[in-house]
């Protein structure tokens, strides 16, 4: 029997258009959506890789979810909501005005991995990093999600404020590196490297836990808090977030402009006068 297309799936009716889509490539992705007539697709601003000449890009104030609603102070709100997590005023909408099927692709701007949810089945809706969001069919509202307790907000990794996105469609997030998906059963606590928390649903309870003693505080490379989720609900960890490689990359240029230090040669400084560093 031949491999069911990717592009399909069953059609429902609900908030958001129901999109058909695909995820290509290994640790620098991109997904590749298919719209029916007079379907939309929303984006963060920039994250466009191509589209059929068919579909019609439109740059709009907020997050272009279509159900704001309050005329003009609607879409305000929803673009200050954007501004405060991290992205931009505007987001773009891309419809199909034409026949057939067509097709728009976005990528994400880092190394990792793009997440499809559709979100009616995370019980419509999902909290996640800031900066997550990639992509969504139109009717996927994009919000804010304060931490309440202040310890969780001071060292938990994404300060107070976090990205909630609610609908029943299709969306898609990008995080670093590898993703694991938990399923936590009611009480089970899962400890995670504070960075690596990339999304959680909002019946999982998000707290801090010590790693130890002090010395494991001091030395151990931890930092001094684990995320600590207890269930019910999912998690998502991701095996690389972004602040980790930017720090990574910035320790290895050091003071030197990211010149060739030698690394791995025995020659060392010895070697970069030899090669004309």
């Amino acid at each position: 029997m031949p491999a069911p297309s990717p592009w399909s799936h069953a059609k429902r009716s609900g908030l958001a258009d129901d999109i058909d889509f695909e995820i290509k490539g290994q640790e620098l992705q991109f997904v590749e959506i298919e719209l029916d007539p007079g379907e939309s697709a929303v984006a963060e601003a920039g994250s466009l890789v191509w589209k059929d000449a068919s579909v019609e890009m439109t740059t709009v104030f907020g997050d272009g979810s279509g159900g704001e609603g309050g005329g003009f102070m609607g879409k305000l709100l929803g673009a200050g909501k954007r501004l405060v997590t991290g992205e931009s005023l505007f987001t773009t909408v891309f419809t199909h005005h034409g026949r057939g099927k067509a097709r728009v692709a976005f990528a994400s701007p880092t190394p990792g991995a793009i997440v499809p949810l559709k979100l009616d089945t995370v019980g419509g809706t999902l909290i996640c990093q800031k900066d997550s969001f990639l992509c969504a069919a139109k009717g996927v509202t994009m919000g804010v999600h304060f931490q309440q307790r202040i310890m969780t907000g001071l060292f938990g990794g994404e300060g107070f404020i976090m990205q909630r996105l609610t609908g029943d469609g299709w969306v898609f997030v990008q995080f670093g590196g590898a993703i694991i998906e938990r399923d936590l059963a009611p009480g089970e606590e899962l400890h995670i490297d504070t960075g690596c928390l990339a999304a959680y649903t909002p019946s999982v309870d998000f707290d801090l836990v010590r790693v130890g003693g002090v010395k494991s505080m001091i030395v151990g490379g931890e930092g001094a808090f684990f995320a600590r989720m207890t269930g019910p609900g999912k998690v998502w960890v991701q095996s690389l977030p972004f602040s980790r490689l930017a720090g990574r990359m910035l320790a290895a240029a050091g003071s030197r402009g990211g010149q060739n230090r030698g690394e791995g040669s025995v020659l060392g400084g010895f070697g970069d006068l030899i090669s004309g560093n």
